[in-house]
């Protein structure tokens, strides 16, 4: 039982090491103006980024209106225009940084899936070759009684990769057809 256990241990070890290494080949691809954005959508990804907005907006705010209490004239007078290209401008910078990583998380999002897609389809055609092997053993064995079993029959048939995704094609061109897919 040990045995086993450490086996279990041993595999999920080299599952995980093999996982942080594509994470960190991912991260060495990373050039310096991706590494620029990465940590900018960061820091604007906290929530104290929502409090120096609006810290910054109500000093803005607060210095004009202070100017103007003191009869001096301010920088940006209400309803301040200066504030709001200043607030645009950020919100352009800020959509624009999120959509790049947002692009790099969904290209890693795919890899992932193809890998997915991989290892699905080789679970499945040896899932197939073992129901093979149990039936030709099924056959083999004097003691135990030989019958057709139609189920197994077809499960010892792997799938085809390029039929596979032939219908998932098929599926997503019915759906679209339909309406209830996504558009093209």
């Amino acid at each position: 039982m040990s045995e086993a256990r450490d086996a279990d241990q041993a595999q999920i070890g080299e599952n995980i090491a093999a996982v942080l290494e594509f994470y960190a080949r991912e991260q060495q691809k990373l050039g310096p103006a991706q590494r620029t954005v990465e940590r900018i959508s960061h820091f604007f990804g906290r929530p104290g980024f929502l409090w120096l907005i609006l810290v910054f907006v109500a000093l803005w705010v607060a210095a004009n209106l202070g100017l103007r209490a003191v009869g001096r004239a301010p920088f940006d007078p209400a309803p301040f225009f200066w504030l709001q290209g200043v607030v645009g401008l950020s919100a352009l910078l800020t959509a624009t940084i999120v959509l790049t990583k947002q692009n790099r998380l969904a290209l890693l999002a795919e890899q992932r899936a193809h890998l997915d897609l991989k290892v699905t389809l080789l679970t499945e055609q040896k899932a197939a070759k073992l129901i093979h092997l149990v039936e030709e053993l099924r056959r083999d064995l004097p003691n135990v009684r030989d019958r057709h079993d139609s189920a197994a029959a077809a499960l010892q048939q792997s799938m085809s990769p390029a039929h596979v995704l032939a219908a998932l094609d098929e599926g997503k061109d019915a759906a679209r057809i339909s309406g209830t897919g996504p558009p093209a």
